[in-house]
């Protein structure tokens, strides 16, 4: 077991960017785990569009780069395209770990036969937010309430709806970002989500959202 670990962090946009850079970076330094976050890829286009065709073509280059690097990936659930691995089974599951799980697994498996040679199966971790990155801020209601200006008690309703940030569903009306939307002008999530999250913190997220906390401790393992 190594003494630090230099992990890429393949993001679908600016605020996943911004996050991990300015935030999940620095909280892990400390533990001698390095995060470099990059965009996903396309001609032209840099963020959404999250296709498993295009990421693929990424996490190839990652990985035949550099063979001391792990590899991560962070994608939103709502949104992704039809073609990810496991995409269509998930859709079946009753909960978000479920669908989380399925996907991860299906992810994993794909990467591990597309680059074998690369070591796939040690070195990539595959992550799927549940439902969007955005749900990290109903992590704490009140920092939340405060952040948008609104009641908190508009916020406590949509958890006692879904009951816990992770499981804010991703139709186009109730995902965590469209319910940010009705709640307030005021949330852009490059901007007044990521001052939100600075204040609520990674603890308090890894308490309030189990899978987040898995991913961060898969990251954590890399370093004895």
């Amino acid at each position: 077991m190594r003494d630090f670990a230099e992990v890429i962090v393949l993001v679908e946009g600016q605020t996943e960017r911004r996050f991990i850079k300015e935030m999940l970076a620095p909280y892990l330094s400390f533990k001698h785990i390095f995060l470099k976050p990059i965009i996903l890829q396309k001609p032209g286009v840099a963020g959404g569009d999250v296709k498993f065709a295009r990421a693929r073509n990424d996490i190839g280059i990652h990985l035949k780069q550099r063979g001391e690097t792990w590899l991560t990936l962070l994608v939103d659930y709502y949104g992704i395209r039809s073609d990810w691995p496991g995409y269509a089974e998930s859709r079946s599951q009753p909960s978000p770990a479920l669908k989380a799980k399925v996907m991860c697994q299906h992810t994993a498996q794909r990467v591990e036969e597309l680059f074998a040679e690369q070591d796939a199966a040690r070195r990539f971790i595959p992550y799927v937010s549940m439902h969007e990155i955005e749900a990290l801020l109903f992590s704490d209601s009140e920092m939340l309430a405060k952040g948008l200006g609104v009641a908190q008690s508009e916020v406590e309703k949509i958890l006692r709806s879904c009951g816990e940030p992770e499981a804010i569903n991703d139709n186009p009306n109730g995902a965590p970002s469209k319910r940010l939307d009705l709640l307030t002008t005021r949330f852009k999530k490059t901007t007044t989500g990521i001052e939100i999250a600075r204040t609520i913190g990674i603890p308090k997220m890894r308490s309030a959202c189990p899978l987040f906390d898995a991913w961060i401790c898969k990251l954590e393992s890399l370093v004895g």
